[in-house]
Order: structure tokens, then C-alpha cells, then sequence
């Protein structure tokens, strides 16, 4: 990857769903980008942690009259970055449990 694709791609697609509202702005496997941060890049920020920021930036322009929904999906909500799970950001949890034998 490019240095830099993630954060670019992360505000087009913030500025589409701006331009589509009101739509729902869904983001499968959120972990991709969502790691917690750590000190691991020597001084420098990894494209993992610019494309998070970047994220972060995208929706603390959100709010009620954007007409825009974003949800997200992981299966590892454990590792998410808690900068994520903040109020205005991702502070709703629905959790979805396996399914069982009985479906």
C-alpha cells in the first residue's frame, strides 16, 4: 500500500456519504484500521495508525444532522483502539452471539 491511500480513502469515502445523506455508511471489520495503537513505529506513524486517525477526524465532523449512519462490525472488539468507543464515535455495542445448533 501507498503511504498515505488509507487516509485519502478514508475522506472520500466520509465526503461520499455526505454528498449520498441520508444513507448508512457501514465499515466491515473495523480491527483492520481500529488496532489499538501502540509505540511499535520507531517515531513515525504506520499507515494502519494515519488511516485510524484519519477515521477518528472523519467522525468527530459527524453529528445528528448529517443525516449520515455509520456502523461498524468486528469480531474482535477486544483489540479495537478505545478512541473508537468513545460518546459520539462507536459508543453503541450490539452484540451478535454465535449462532447455535438450533439457529
Amino acid at each position: 500500500m501507498f503511504v498515505g491511500v488509507g487516509p485519502s480513502r478514508v475522506r472520500d469515502m466520509f465526503s461520499m456519504a455526505r454528498k449520498n445523506a441520508p444513507c448508512i455508511l457501514f465499515i466491515d471489520e473495523i480491527d483492520a484500521v481500529g488496532r489499538k495503537r501502540g509505540g511499535r513505529s520507531f517515531g513515525g506513524h504506520s499507515e494502519q495508525e494515519n488511516t485510524l486517525n484519519q477515521l477518528l477526524v472523519e467522525m468527530d465532523g459527524f453529528n445528528t444532522t448529517t443525516n449520515v449512519v455509520v456502523l461498524a462490525a468486528t469480531n474482535r472488539v477486544d483489540i479495537l483502539d478505545q478512541a473508537l468507543l468513545r460518546p459520539g464515535r462507536f459508543d453503541r455495542q450490539i452484540f451478535v452471539p454465535a449462532p447455535d445448533i438450533k439457529g
